[in-house]
């Protein structure tokens, strides 16, 4: 059974705290069911990727990078086209000396 998506930013934010990150939700989704996008900011190098979920065939969760781009203009108009389409998306970012998104789901491999 999968987490709510308001019970999984929860726990997320808790892991990027304790691992010394700063993570804030930036838009709040449908409590139950709402997508989740990911914003993981490297502050040592000044560089973002986003993260989306995806099911797999399976069924289980599966993390993507949807915006191959170093531009976080790109990033962030990504955002907005996917809040367009769907308005019920939460968005998460963090920022980290490191840029870990401390996502614990399968990521896929270009992350």
């Amino acid at each position: 059974m999968l987490l709510s998506s308001d019970l999984w930013v929860s726990a997320l934010i808790r892991r990027a705290e304790i691992g010394g990150a700063f993570a804030t939700v930036v838009r709040k989704g449908d409590a139950r069911a709402g997508t989740v996008i990911v914003k993981a900011y490297d502050t040592s190098n000044r560089q973002a990727r986003l993260f989306t979920e995806a099911f797999g065939a399976d069924g289980e969760r599966l993390w993507i990078q949807p915006v191959q781009s170093e531009m976080e203009s790109e990033l962030d108009a990504y955002i907005q086209r996917q809040i367009g389409y769907d308005p019920d998306i939460w968005v998460v970012e963090i920022e980290d000396r490191e840029g870990r998104h401390f996502i614990t789901e399968t990521v896929a491999k270009n992350a």
